[in-house]
């Protein structure tokens, strides 16, 4: 699609949604359980589109914790209002909005019974979104937050430097810094936000003090890491926080010689999973369904996904059973199934003695 009739699209397809919202109720915007900075500053992006166009306001909400300090940085730097959802009653609300997440994915806490009625997402469309009011899918784009840049530009509502910084951060870290599934959109948003954005607030966001768990995590990983070949895999145990198994999987993925890592933890009754790739023949978000399969939820795109398999009540036993049948399923899937498993905490004693022989 050409760039002029996209955004012509856009502003046709903004139009008529801010039309639609105008006459209604309370607004809620939903986002992903865990949030990262991708859902974050979608939601701030399209609080401000509502805020500017409708003099309406919007509650955000969100269920799990941010955990990451980065995320907790960026929440609190940013001053963004974020509401249990917990504590509220749906029934207040005429307008449901969900953000960087979908209907029946398992990764949001709205009960089902609760209608979205506008859904804006970057991963693939699930069945159960076919149902909303109204749907901008674009899983052919980087990041979410890109699409709220977008309504905001062709709105032509201006753009804070706080909302900057959380919309460039947030293109900043799902991307790698464009490394990773980027496509146009995202770099031109990139570019044109960093002109923008807070660049000491920035430094404070990607720059955060680390609590001493984050750092006992990358041990007990170290630890607990074998190595199939290209693939690794490593278990976590039990976890401070969800979002640090999605950390681990990008951390390992920077070791040489791999080129698929599978994390894993557990975490609030559940094992918590996160697959990342650089193999552009590899789909990580078809392959993390298919670890799952019969056992939990999951969903992702090319080079990045996550799930989660309910562990309630697991003993010791059945979560070793539930590690070890995804060890074997992943094996299988990427044709490793007679690889030979390497530990990596003992490459490590191994680089320790050539070093001492040295």
């Amino acid at each position: 699609m050409a760039g002029e009739s996209l955004v012509q699209n856009t502003e046709r397809f903004t139009d008529e949604l801010l039309n639609w919202v105008r006459g209604r109720g309370k607004i809620l915007i939903v986002v992903h359980d865990n949030p990262d900075p991708d859902c974050l500053a979608s939601a701030m992006a399209l609080r401000h589109l509502f805020v500017m166009k409708l003099n309406r306001d919007a509650t955000i909400a969100f269920s799990g914790m941010i955990g990451r300090s980065e995320n907790l940085a960026m929440a609190k730097e940013l001053q963004i209002p974020l509401a249990p959802m917990g504590l509220l009653d749906f029934r207040e609300f005429s307008v449901v909005c969900m953000l960087d997440t979908q209907p029946g994915t398992g990764n949001n806490s709205l009960p089902a019974d609760v209608k979205v009625d506008i859904l804006i997402d970057h991963h693939p469309s699930r069945e159960a979104s076919r149902s909303c009011r109204w749907v901008d899918i674009r899983d052919d784009y980087g990041v979410t937050a890109t699409i709220l840049y977008e309504y905001l530009s062709a709105q032509k509502v201006p753009i804070s430097t706080k909302l900057a910084t959380a919309l460039f951060y947030a293109i900043k870290s799902e991307t790698q810094d464009l490394g990773r599934e980027a496509n146009r959109p995202d770099r031109d948003a990139y570019l044109r936000l960093f002109a923008i954005a807070n660049k000491k607030l920035l430094y404070e966001i990607t720059h955060p003090k680390l609590p001493v768990e984050y750092f006992l995590t990358i041990n007990r990983a170290i630890e607990n890491t074998s190595i199939y070949d290209r693939l690794l895999i490593t278990n976590l145990g039990n976890l401070c926080f969800p979002e640090i198994v999605a950390e681990m999987a990008d951390y390992f993925l920077r070791l040489e010689g791999i080129e698929t890592v599978l994390a894993m933890g557990h975490y609030a009754g559940e094992m918590i999973l996160s697959v990342r790739t650089v193999r552009h023949d590899l789909n990580a978000g078809v392959l993390i369904r298919k670890l799952v399969e019969g056992r939990g939820l999951a969903g992702g795109h090319g080079m990045m996904a996550g799930g989660k398999i309910d562990a309630a009540g697991a003993s010791d036993k059945d979560t070793r059973e539930i590690r070890d049948l995804l060890v074997t399923r992943i094996l299988v899937e990427l044709g490793l199934e007679e690889a030979e498993a390497v530990s990596l905490g003992n490459l490590r004693n191994a680089s320790r003695g050539s070093r001492t022989a040295d």
